[in-house]
């Protein structure tokens, strides 16, 4: 394990020039995207591969996603290969509630202290932009309305990083008007999910033009565009679109940037980090939020559609421990039992495997499974795992130990992952965009989550008419559901059947192109636990921030 490096040498030996930094101080940087016009050659990417780190359905606890898509690419640079992470920044309000993003171990990045904490003001800044919008929609009512808004029809809400279950509704009051309204979480914003998806700074302006933020009285779309503010909102976004440059315990170089939830949003870190990173690596290792039912999805359907890119081979995170929590055996996720040897539960509990093998294999992806191996994990478990992984169409099924040590513990899986990407590449998108809006709702609900059908309230369509109308039934689809389950429910464990998904509501999402389908109940604005994350955070005398990990 290696001290930190300065990020300038890092980044020169992956071919990065001086003049391509934005540094803030020593260990990080920030990358201009001029870079990609530089390192406009096709040859120079064409044997770059393209690795997706995504799990089984989790637990509130997490699985060890980032700590493989670090790990697997230290791992692979241990071999010599020149490889690139590529993760989303960590959001304040999952990092005060219950755990952060940043890996773990000796898979974790550096400096701990300044990524977890407001990492370089982009989460700020998009929050800013996105107030700034709503702010302006409240002037524009209080300036006799010119845009004729329907103070009913108002979509647009504020944004903020920090959970707080009081600000989900709030009424704006003035003298000349009135309307329902509240917060959501940053990671939420449709500006998250545009920085994510764009591929240059004219494609960022063109999408934040095309936000939807109201209806005008005769039922006609208001777009940002109108209220002449997004080119200050471009402005406030000049350095959030640069991805941001970091590094992990073992110097590989880590490209965090953009962070949209999987749950709520599309769940991935930027195309333009991508792209770079395949300029100057040749294995790229990223990853989906949440398991391959949401974050992976999104990432072949929403992502890939965006970016033009295709993977090459997809990894798939499990523990024994979660797995034994889907035969639906256990309550808790603290249950004791959960960390002795229980082979009946395994067994049970791995038909969640299972279908996420499948959803894998139905983008015509090889699927490597990972056993993110604790110590209280008996060898007949893993045995177990194993067998039933390749019985389940794995291309193979590699023990990590990444959290102790480091990339040594992760040989065998970046062996794997050459072999594997190395394979004949067969990826099909799920569904076509000329399929109608319901049609893609129900291939994901019934192909992806295993449901019978859907199950489309009045409400969802109205809006689908709506937007057929308005000539949106092309865009895909981003289904906003539980992380916890394959199904809506989070109560439903393991491999639920034989369950309808209620589509209670659609949003529209011009700007980031896509359209959000609300499963159930979501909420875009969640509440602190009952013992938040933040109690064990402190600072000492020195000024070392505590308990981040």
């Amino acid at each position: 394990m290696g001290r930190i490096l300065p990020i300038e040498k890092i980044a020169a030996k992956f071919g990065i020039k001086k003049h391509e930094l934005k540094l803030f101080g020593n260990y990080i940087a920030k990358v201009d995207i001029s870079i990609l016009k530089r390192l406009d050659n096709p040859s120079r990417n064409k044997n770059s591969k393209y690795i997706l780190v995504t799990g089984i359905t989790p637990t509130p606890l997490g699985e060890g996603k980032t700590v493989t898509t670090l790990g697997l690419s230290m791992s692979l640079n241990r071999l010599g290969k020149k490889s690139f992470a590529c993760i989303r920044q960590p959001s304040l309000g999952p990092l005060f509630g219950i755990k952060g993003a940043s890996g773990g171990g000796k898979c974790q990045i550096i400096p701990l202290d300044d990524f977890c904490f407001n990492f370089l003001g982009d989460f700020t800044a998009i929050e800013l932009a996105h107030n700034l919008c709503a702010s302006f929609i409240d002037n524009s009512l209080y300036r006799n309305n010119p845009l004729n808004i329907d103070c009913q029809k108002i979509f647009l809400r504020r944004v903020s990083d920090l959970i707080d279950r009081s600000l989900r509704n709030i009424k704006i009051e003035t003298k000349n008007y009135s309307y329902q309204s509240g917060f959501e979480l940053t990671p939420s914003s449709e500006l998250m999910a545009i920085m994510a998806l764009v591929n240059s700074r004219k494609e960022l302006h063109d999408s934040l033009d095309d936000i939807i933020v109201a209806q005008n009285k005769n039922g006609k779309f208001i777009k940002s565009k109108e209220l002449k503010v997004t080119g200050a909102m471009a402005a406030l976004l000049k350095y959030t679109i640069l991805p941001n440059l970091i590094q992990t315990k073992e110097n590989t170089p880590c490209f965090a940037h953009t962070g949209p939830f999987a749950n709520i949003a599309h769940g991935n870190s930027s195309i333009i980090a991508d792209k770079i990173a395949l300029k100057l690596s040749n294995y790229v290792v990223t990853e989906a939020g949440f398991g391959a039912d949401c974050g992976a999805e999104k990432f072949f359907n929403i992502k890939c559609r965006y970016s033009g890119l295709i993977p090459n081979a997809v990894v798939l995170v499990c523990t024994v421990r979660a797995l034994k929590l889907h035969s639906n055996r256990f309550r808790d996720y603290n249950d004791d039992r959960l960390l002795k040897e229980d082979l009946i539960a395994l067994e049970e509990g791995c038909v969640n495997l299972e279908k996420q093998i499948e959803n894998i294999k139905i983008f015509g992806l090889p699927a490597i499974v990972v056993i993110n191996k604790f110590d209280q994990d008996s060898d007949k478990e893993i045995a177990l795992i194993k067998n039933k992984a390749k019985d389940f169409g794995a291309f193979d099924c590699i023990v990590s130990t990444m959290y102790n040590h480091g990339s040594l513990g992760g040989v065998n899986l970046a062996k794997a992952v050459i072999k594997a990407v190395n394979q004949k590449n067969e990826f099909k998108f799920l569904y076509s965009l000329d399929s109608s809006i319901e049609d893609k709702m129900r291939k994901i609900a019934t192909k992806i989550y295993g449901a019978k059908d859907i199950e489309i309230s009045d409400e969802a369509f109205k809006k689908i008419l709506l937007y057929k109308r308005e000539g949106f039934d092309k865009l895909p689809i981003c289904m906003a559901k539980t992380q916890f389950s394959l199904s809506h429910n989070p109560i439903l464990k393991g491999r639920p059947k034989d369950f309808i998904i209620p589509i209670k509501d659609l949003h529209i999402n011009s700007g980031a192109r896509f359209i959000t389908a609300i499963l159930g109940d979501i909420l875009t604005m969640p509440g602190l636990p009952k013992n938040p994350q933040a109690e064990k955070i402190d600072i000492d005398d020195n000024g070392t921030i505590q308990g981040l990990s």
